[in-house]
């Protein structure tokens, strides 16, 4: 199949799927906020929409897919969605993003259905710093869910740190360590000024450079691995006992050039970038009636158009600060990372 590119070049590879705005934690970096205005539950996209969306971009190109929210655990019934998903050949990678919070319930279902990635957000080992930061008083249910995924069989288990100064810099090196022990890879994520952080300065930033410093004056020699080709948005590097882990850098060194990356809301509104301001609704056309070639060319026009490097744009802003404002956020709902499935 012919690639279809956007303006730069950049191919249609991956899909990201929100399934619901809802979550079960309060982030910091993403719901620091008391209050929110939520999708309305019946715009929500139901199952048979969302895969066959999903069905219309593998038909593209984006034959990777990641079931996002909120919290997706927190949709009933999702291993059906993963079933329908699992059974269209046109999706070669199907994976899941969560909190951990219900997935040592949902694990063994998600798995057998036909999910074979899991990624487990992963912020701090210390229970008293989740409650404090994520107002999620369940830190043990988080770390029996990555114990159940780990014993489900799934694949290239990951876990993911948000590293914030201040809040869980010092916690580098356990958080590896950790991930090391249970046979999954460790990924750090730079602080990002995207939707909901409102919290967001570039003092609480901490780059990758340091990252790998801590970590180097722990475990000794870091190795960069040269992945040719690879479009993920982690760079990986290897310890000398084998072991990997990577760190998404895109406050300090943005992949806007590679990103093959869109994603869709759970009300059907498609992004293009995580920064981009302007969604494209495609749950009307989808409601309305019409045939996956009617969606599937009103996507290959908008992509092929698509010149969107938000994260390289930002980093070029001299006195950077949140990008948008509670009264913003409060505006359209959709501009929040909860919504957006980040």
């Amino acid at each position: 199949m012919t690639p279809l590119l956007d303006a730069l070049g950049r191919p249609l590879g991956s899909l990201r799927l929100s399934v619901t705005d809802r979550c079960n934690m309060r982030c910091g970096y993403c719901m620091p906020e008391a209050e929110y205005t939520w999708l309305p539950r019946a715009s929500l996209l139901t199952f048979e929409e969302l895969a066959r969306l999903a069905g219309v971009f593998a038909g593209l190109g984006a034959a990777r897919v990641r079931l996002t929210g909120g919290e997706p655990l927190l949709r009933h019934d999702l291993p059906t969605l993963v079933s329908l998903l699992a059974g269209d050949a046109r999706i070669r990678d199907l994976a899941l993003t969560t909190n951990g919070v219900l997935l040592a319930r949902h694990a063994r279902a998600l798995r057998d259905a036909g999910l074979r990635r899991v990624t487990v957000s992963l912020d701090t080992l210390r229970p008293e710093r989740s409650l404090a930061f994520a107002r999620n008083p369940r830190h043990a249910e988080v770390l029996r869910g990555i114990d159940e995924a780990a014993a489900a069989g799934f694949t290239g288990l990951k876990l993911n740190a948000v590293v914030i100064r201040g809040f869980n810099d010092d916690e580098i090196v356990p958080l590896l360590d950790y991930a090391r022990a249970l046979g999954a890879e460790m990924r750090y994520i730079e602080y990002m000024d995207v939707g909901g952080a409102t919290q967001w300065s570039a003092g609480a930033v901490v780059p990758r450079r340091e990252i790998l410093e801590v970590i180097a004056r722990r475990h000794g020699a870091v190795t960069p691995l040269a992945e040719p080709g690879s479009r993920a948005p982690a760079e990986r590097f290897q310890l000398a006992d084998g072991s990997c882990f990577g760190i998404i850098a895109s406050v300090t060194a943005p992949f806007c050039r590679t990103c093959d990356r869109s994603r869709v809301t759970a009300d059907g509104t498609w992004f293009r970038c995580l920064y981009g301001e302007d969604g494209i609704d495609l749950r009307e056309p989808l409601r309305q009636g019409a045939s996956d070639e009617e969606l599937s060319a009103r996507i290959r026009s908008v992509w092929s158009g698509r010149d969107d490097r938000g994260a390289e744009v930002r980093a070029t802003l001299g006195a950077r600060a949140v990008l948008y404002p509670v009264e913003g956020l409060r505006a359209d709902p959709r501009r929040e990372m909860h919504t957006r499935g980040g």
